[in-house]
C-alpha cells in the first residue's frame, strides 16, 4: 500500500465534474493519499472579517472548488469503491452564510432579503471548538461535504446538486473519521473528487453552508465487487446508512428508505413487508441536506439496534 500528498493547487484543482478532466494523481487499489482542499468557495486568504472578499482559487465561482480528480486504475464502471476516511483535519478558520436566498422557503422563515448574515470562525483543532465573533463555541465534527465521481455522460456537470449516481454534494455529517463511504463507480478510472470541507453541520444544512473551511483529508482508497447494495451506502462506528437523493422529499425518502430495507432484508433473511415493519422500530430517517436543489435523506440503522437471539 503506497501513501500519496495531493496538495490544494491550482493545477490539482477543478470546481465543474466531468470524465474529460485529466487525472491529477493515480492510485492502486488499497492506496492512501492524503489530500487538501480549499473551503467551498476556495479562499486563498482569511476573511478580514465576516462576509470579507478575498482572492479565490477560481475568481469565476461557478462550483464548489474541489481537488482532484484522482484515477483509481483498473476500475470500470460496476465497481464500487471504498472510501475509508482516517482523519480529517481543518484548516484555523472557517464560515458560515445564512439567509442568502429571496424565496417562497425563506419568506416563511421570516426571512427577506439576499444580503446573508456571516459568521466567522476561529477553528482550535486541539480543542475540537469553533468559535465565532459573537462567542459563540460549538464542538466540531468535520467531513467533507463534497465526495463524489462525474457523471457518466460527457461535458461539464454541476457540483451543486447530489446524485444517485457517483454521489457528489452528499453533505451528510455522519461521515467522520472512522467512516467507510461506498460509491459505485461511473467512469473508467472512477475520477475521484473531494472537497467542501465542513468543520461541524447540523442535519439538513439548514442556512445553505456549515462550517465551510479548508481541509486536509487522510483516506484510504480500495475497490470492492460483493457489497450489500448497488447503491451509495456508508458504515460509521456506530451505523449503517443508505442514502436518497431527489428534487422530490417523498422520492428521496422512498430511495433511502428503499435501500435501507433491502439491507435489513440481506441481513436478516425478512421478506419486504416484514423488513418494513422493523425499520419502523429501529430505523431512523433524517434528512441530510435541503440547500442544495436535490433533497438529500439518509436511513440510519444502528450496529447495535438489533440483536438475534
Amino acid at each position: 500500500m503506497a501513501t500519496h500528498r495531493l496538495p490544494a493547487r491550482q493545477a490539482t484543482a477543478t470546481q465543474v465534474l466531468s470524465r474529460d478532466t485529466a487525472p491529477v494523481l493515480t492510485i492502486e487499489p488499497g492506496d492512501r493519499v492524503i489530500v487538501e482542499s480549499l473551503d467551498a468557495w476556495g479562499h486563498l486568504e482569511r476573511q478580514s472579517a465576516p462576509g470579507a472578499t478575498t482572492p479565490y482559487r477560481f475568481p469565476d465561482r461557478r462550483g464548489h472548488a474541489l481537488t482532484g480528480p484522482i484515477e483509481v486504475a483498473g476500475t470500470t464502471a460496476g465497481d464500487v469503491l471504498a472510501l475509508r476516511f482516517d482523519a480529517f483535519e481543518t484548516a484555523d478558520w472557517g464560515w458560515t452564510a445564512g439567509g442568502s436566498r429571496d424565496d417562497a422557503f425563506a419568506h416563511s422563515l421570516g426571512i427577506e432579503g439576499s444580503e446573508p448574515a456571516w459568521l466567522l470562525w476561529d477553528l482550535d483543532r486541539d480543542a475540537g471548538t469553533g468559535t465565532n465573533q459573537h462567542g459563540h463555541t460549538v464542538r466540531l465534527a468535520p467531513f467533507l461535504g463534497v465526495v463524489g465521481l462525474p457523471p457518466v455522460e460527457p461535458g461539464e456537470h454541476s457540483t451543486t446538486p447530489p446524485r444517485a449516481a457517483g454521489g457528489g454534494n452528499i453533505d451528510c455529517r455522519e461521515l467522520t473519521a472512522g467512516s467507510t463511504l461506498f460509491l459505485p463507480v461511473t467512469v473508467p478510472g472512477a475520477l475521484l473528487h473531494l472537497g467542501d470541507g465542513h468543520a461541524a453541520q447540523g442535519d439538513g444544512e439548514v442556512g445553505g453552508t456549515a462550517i465551510e473551511c479548508g481541509m486536509t483529508t487522510t483516506l484510504t482508497v480500495d475497490v470492492v465487487r460483493d457489497t450489500p447494495l448497488s447503491s451509495i451506502h456508508a458504515l460509521t462506528p456506530t451505523a449503517r446508512i443508505t442514502f436518497g437523493f431527489d428534487a422530490d422529499l417523498n422520492r428521496a425518502t422512498a430511495e433511502a428508505l428503499g435501500a435501507m430495507l433491502t439491507w435489513l432484508q440481506q441481513l436478516y433473511g425478512l421478506e419486504r413487508k416484514t423488513a418494513l415493519a422493523l425499520a419502523s422500530s429501529v430505523v431512523d430517517l433524517r434528512v441530510t441536506q435541503i440547500a442544495n436543489r436535490t433533497w438529500g435523506v439518509h436511513a440510519v440503522l444502528g450496529l447495535d439496534a438489533v440483536v438475534v437471539a
